[in-house]
């Protein structure tokens, strides 16, 4: 299958040109050993059967052996070969000003402890599933950063042939490159069900080998699956854990560092205006899956399930555009948070560029609901411009002032077109949006 290139390719390519190695994490089957093999003039692949044995021979007794091959050179599993960590990280120190020169792939399963980090030799890159705009959903016909950009950036008028059951279907089916292989559509929503069975049944073990309750873990996903991109509570996830389980809450964190260490879930920090300000850290999390379709597993619905329950369909939605956004903010170095406060403001998703730069997100399922969703982001907007008169009143003592959004913007899944309200905000719809 020819290789399409990922959003993910741009941040290695800056990569590259500074770091002599580059690890790349994230979840299984996210496409990490294929994008490295782009790249790469030797593979070394440790499980190959054919050449297995004789790698590891080489790997344990002389393994800068290896390192000989044509460079770029990639070591996949490199876990089975942990001495190659350490002959990598001596080349490096020996040879700072070679660049790119290797690529290290492995099992998100197996956590291995080295003897040294490779901090300043070895670059970490997380990688996630494929977006909508990498699958082909997304005509990719209006980008984020450009929005962010560039304040003269024209959207309107821009198109989306995405429909409703389009997107229950690519919830459903998730971002996994092995389904762009696959021409049923059946077939394809296998692999989402897939995983998740490995995650439970196998991978909450194999990690550090420690025997856990594969029962247990499923059902604490299954609770996750039920707050998808909510702030619920932990005491909650909990509750549902132990309607059915015999459990403590020691033993319920312990489970979500793991399935946090295997890239199932992630939480997104909450946002504030003020970068030294305590309240981010005091305020709640929001739950996500890295990709949607495995809490869509988790819950054993279909895409028609959604035909009756749009409602739980408005969550999946949430967390299929965060995942996209987390894509396209790591393309570009910015970060993706959320916002809620005690007096009804909130943004689904804070996009901020590292220059400080940041909008603020809704997002919709149904365009019937971007009335409602402009309102609150222009209420929000409306909040820090007030903040700010007052903070300048004095001008002997002026209180510190918020930066406002460089833009308002709302992301619909059934919008058929890009468009700028009269009040400038800009909304977008799931089938238009790129990095």
């Amino acid at each position: 299958m020819e290789y399409v290139r990922r959003i993910v390719d741009q941040v290695l390519d800056r990569k590259q040109e500074a770091f002599n190695a580059i690890n790349i994490i994230g979840p299984k089957g996210c496409g990490k050993t294929r994008t490295a093999k782009e790249r790469c003039s030797t593979v070394i692949e440790f499980q190959d059967e054919e050449k297995r044995d004789g790698y590891l021979a080489v790997a344990d007794t002389s393994p800068k052996l290896l390192l000989k091959n044509k460079k770029p050179i990639l070591f996949d599993e490199w876990q089975d070969a942990v001495k190659i960590w350490g002959a990598i990280r001596k080349d490096c120190d020996d040879n700072p000003e070679s660049v790119g020169e290797y690529y290290l792939t492995g099992s998100t399963s197996r956590k291995i402890d080295t003897p040294h980090t490779g901090t300043g030799r070895i670059t970490e890159l997380l990688m996630f599933p494929m977006s909508l705009y990498e699958t082909g959903e997304s005509n990719g016909s209006v980008s984020l950063s450009k929005i962010m950009d560039d304040e003269s950036y024209d959207i309107d008028g821009v198109m989306s042939d995405l429909t409703l059951e389009m997107l229950f279907i690519a919830a459903c089916r998730g971002g996994w490159p092995r389904c762009l292989a696959l021409s049923s559509e059946e077939a394809k929503l296998e692999i989402a069900k897939d995983y998740f069975r490995q995650i439970y049944q196998k991978d909450i073990i194999a990690i550090d080998g420690v025997r856990r309750n594969p029962e247990l873990a499923r059902t604490l996903i299954w609770s996750y699956a039920r707050n998808m991109a909510t702030t619920a509570k932990k005491s909650s996830i909990f509750a549902d854990v132990k309607a059915t389980q015999n459990t403590t809450d020691k033993t319920l964190f312990s489970y979500i560092e793991i399935l946090e260490q295997l890239f199932v879930i992630k939480d997104i920090d909450a946002w504030t205006p003020q970068i030294r300000s305590r309240t981010a850290i005091r305020s709640a999390k929001k739950h996500i899956f890295v990709d949607p379709s495995i809490g869509i597993a988790a819950l054993g619905i279909s895409p028609r399930y959604f035909n009756n329950d749009l409602d739980l369909f408005g969550h999946v939605f949430e967390n299929l555009v965060l995942r996209d956004l987390l894509v396209y903010a790591d393309a570009h170095e910015g970060r993706i948070m959320h916002y809620t406060d005690d007096t009804g403001i909130e943004a689904d998703a804070v996009y901020q560029n590292s220059d400080g730069k940041y909008a603020l997100i809704e997002i919709k399922v149904g365009a019937n609901k971007i009335p409602e969703a402009e309102k609150s982001l222009l209420r929000f907007k409306r909040v820090i411009q007030e903040h700010n008169k007052e903070a300048l009143k004095n001008s002997e003592h002026p209180h510190p002032i918020y930066r406002e959004p460089s833009a308002l913007i709302v992301i619909c899944g059934t919008a058929p077109m890009a468009f700028t309200t009269e009040n400038g905000v800009k909304v977008i719809p799931i089938g238009c949006l790129k990095d």
